[in-house]
């Protein structure tokens, strides 16, 4: 089969890291991809050729243009089936029948009436979790995966002051202010002190909220360390723990899934499709918005860290198990596989 996978944005986010990992798999089991994009920004088109495949770029450098000419481009070329990563290539290809609407986020505000209109004649929509399905009808679950992130099994109890980790993109809805504000109080009231490591830049980020961010960071004084962007491997090796505290409903957790794979001790917030990736049962699942119940939840961790608590490696292995049954390259191969017969059939 002959495939090609549009992407949704020239430079690279956590959609465009999938579409990559789709792009490995589709051609793992024996079928022929090609990765289509805009001339700029080309950082996704420069990483597909990096990694050898054939790539074709249309001559756009802004979104509107870019659709204009994928559309154009689709009309001439029918044959291929067209992996739409992402609402912006659906919404240029509408009404193609020979297409898949693969969304990485849930369709909000007017991008609704987007979506309303990118969905028409697709043979697949498929959605990151449970928790989008629930809201988009006639939808098919196709959760994400990531690659194993190697960590040492066995790690050093934690020192002064305990390494909590931040791995993203620095902003309001990715909780990293009401992260700052949970150590700064943990700092003044608990008798452990807490250092944060923050790993990643303020991509696609108002500077109003990056004021707001660096405000936060500010007031933990020396208590705080920015890496900038940094592999996920660099900085769970930095860290003892890491902290997902997101204020906006998550469409999935890529952060969450590799730190299950390293046996990294994790706190998420119950922000959409994050208790969904880690289990419900997962003891260290805070409120979402909520600076006293994340600094209790980051807490109780760092009590079971010191401790060198056997039931947390439990917790950390079966994290590690989960990880490679739903969301391992293996698990993620076996769901393209899937689709691709159905569709075939």
């Amino acid at each position: 089969m002959n495939i090609v996978i549009a992407t949704n944005n020239g430079d690279i986010g956590g959609g465009e890291v999938m579409l990559l990992n789709l792009a490995r798999v589709i051609r793992a089991l024996g079928h022929k991809v090609t990765v289509l994009g805009p001339a700029s920004p080309d950082e996704l088109l420069e990483s597909a050729r990096d990694e050898g495949f054939t790539t074709l770029t249309l001559p756009a450098t802004d979104r509107k243009s870019y659709m204009i000419q994928l559309r154009a481009w689709r009309a001439r070329n029918r044959k291929s089936l067209l992996w739409c990563n992402g609402l912006v290539p659906s919404l240029a290809t509408a009404g193609d029948t020979n297409r898949i609407v693969h969304l990485h986020q849930l369709p909000t505000g007017s991008q609704k009436y987007a979506y309303w209109l990118a969905k028409k004649g697709a043979r697949a929509i498929l959605v990151p979790s449970h928790f989008v399905a629930s809201k988009i009808k006639n939808s098919t679950v196709f959760e994400n995966w990531v690659t194993e992130v190697p960590q040492p099994i066995a790690k050093t109890p934690p020192s002064s002051p305990i390494r909590v980790g931040f791995l993203g993109c620095p902003s309001l809805i990715k909780g990293t202010n009401t992260l700052a504000v949970a150590l700064s109080s943990l700092n003044s009231e608990a008798a452990n002190s807490y250092q944060l490591v923050v790993g990643g830049t303020a991509k696609f980020v108002d500077n109003a909220s990056q004021n707001q961010v660096m405000e936060s960071l500010l007031d933990l004084g020396d208590q705080v360390e920015l890496l900038g962007w940094v592999t996920p491997e660099q900085l769970f090796a930095q860290t003892d723990l890491l902290v997902v505290p997101s204020e906006v409903d998550e469409s999935f957790g890529l952060v969450a899934a590799e730190a299950m794979s390293a046996r990294h001790p994790l706190v998420i917030s119950n922000a959409g499709a994050l208790p969904e990736v880690v289990g419900e049962s997962y003891p260290w699942i805070s409120r979402q918005k909520d600076s006293e119940h994340l600094a209790a939840t980051v807490a109780s961790l760092a009590e079971q860290l010191l401790a060198n608590d056997q039931r947390l490696d439990e917790v950390l292995s079966e994290n590690y198990w989960r990880w490679h049954e739903l969301y391992s390259p293996d698990a993620g191969k076996e769901r393209v596989r899937r689709l691709l017969k159905d569709l075939e059939s």
